[in-house]
């Protein structure tokens, strides 16, 4: 049974050409195999999708198919000439193929697909070609790869078949950026082929956060490290770098280390701000079961405290 390439895609017959794009996408990424790598139903669903697509989604073609119907495209994949002349060449009865007797005039149908005078008139042009269809396809980069740049592998499909290519990411790069690789959408039809669209996501990572051009992170340091100061290793984008942790310092306290954020456009790179957060060494079920000198040392500590450290909060 002849399919209805229009009902295929949800759409009306007087569709735009934006409302089949759009009616196309969201089907194609409902029932891409690689989604689906074990419903053959989907699958199927996929390739009829894809078939509407490229016949709707060509003025030509779709004003054939709208005059004609699916059969439209079996002219293509038969010799005809005007009779069974010199060459060879078969004759043809496009009267038997599209049911010729309700007076469909054949010499339009020619002219719509881009050819020159009907089959008894003599030659006819190639249809003219084409350009190949643009493909979509979603890529999650680990969080390092997007600030550092990198390599990724895209798996898709592409001419019917699973296929996978090696994708270069540039540093800096933020999620829901696509990236447009030309020549590697389907094969066109005698002419260029079309281009991957591709939507990036950056997976997050448990301790670094990105603003902007800038990153950040939350240090745990020890009592000792905040009250005395210290020199810590931390990693950066750059490599492993010294931070000097200043004596006397409490939690939420922010230091900078410049050059060590996200590369942009320019070469320049954002800073790392990096957030103190003192750490206790025991959890707070077991402060009971401390030994009496730590307790007193404790004691020590908050007698330190000479001016109420609350007394500036305000509703």
């Amino acid at each position: 049974m002849a399919k209805d390439y229009y009902a295929l895609l949800g759409v009306k017959r007087s569709a735009s050409d934006d409302e089949i794009q759009r009616a196309y996408r969201e089907l194609a990424r409902k029932y891409h195999p690689d989604l689906n790598p074990d419903d053959r139903a989907a699958q199927q669903k996929f390739k009829d999708v894809q078939q509407a697509h490229d016949v709707l989604s060509n003025p030509e073609k779709r004003r054939a198919y709208d005059q004609f119907g699916p059969e439209f495209e079996r002219a293509g994949g038969h010799p005809f000439t005007g009779g069974g002349g010199p060459g060879g060449g078969a004759t043809f009865d496009f009267e038997q193929l599209f049911g010729g007797a309700g007076g469909m005039n054949f010499g339009d149908f020619f002219q719509q697909m881009g050819g020159g005078p009907s089959p008894g008139g003599g030659s006819r042009r190639q249809q003219r070609p084409s350009k190949g269809q643009d493909l979509t396809a979603e890529l999650t980069v680990p969080f390092n790869t997007a600030v550092l740049g990198g390599e990724a592998s895209i798996s898709m499909r592409r001419g019917g078949k699973s296929d996978a290519i090696t994708v270069k990411i540039p540093p800096g790069m933020e999620s829901g950026k696509k990236m447009r690789l030309r020549g590697q959408g389907e094969e066109g039809h005698g002419g260029k082929p079309g281009d991957l669209i591709v939507e990036v996501t950056v997976a997050p990572h448990p301790y670094f956060r990105r603003r902007g051009q800038n990153l950040e992170l939350t240090l745990p340091v020890s009592v000792g490290e905040a009250m005395s100061g210290a020199t810590i290793d931390i990693p950066t984008p750059g490599g492993t770098v010294s931070l000097k942790i200043p004596a006397g310092s409490s939690s939420g306290r922010r230091l900078r280390v410049k050059g060590q954020g996200v590369q942009n456009k320019s070469s320049s790179s954002g800073d790392l701000f990096v957030e103190l957060q003192i750490k206790l060494p025991v959890a707070a079920e077991a402060i009971d079961e401390l030994p009496e000198e730590v307790k007193q040392a404790v004691s020590r500590i908050e007698s330190l405290y000479l001016e109420p450290i609350r007394d500036n909060i305000v509703w």
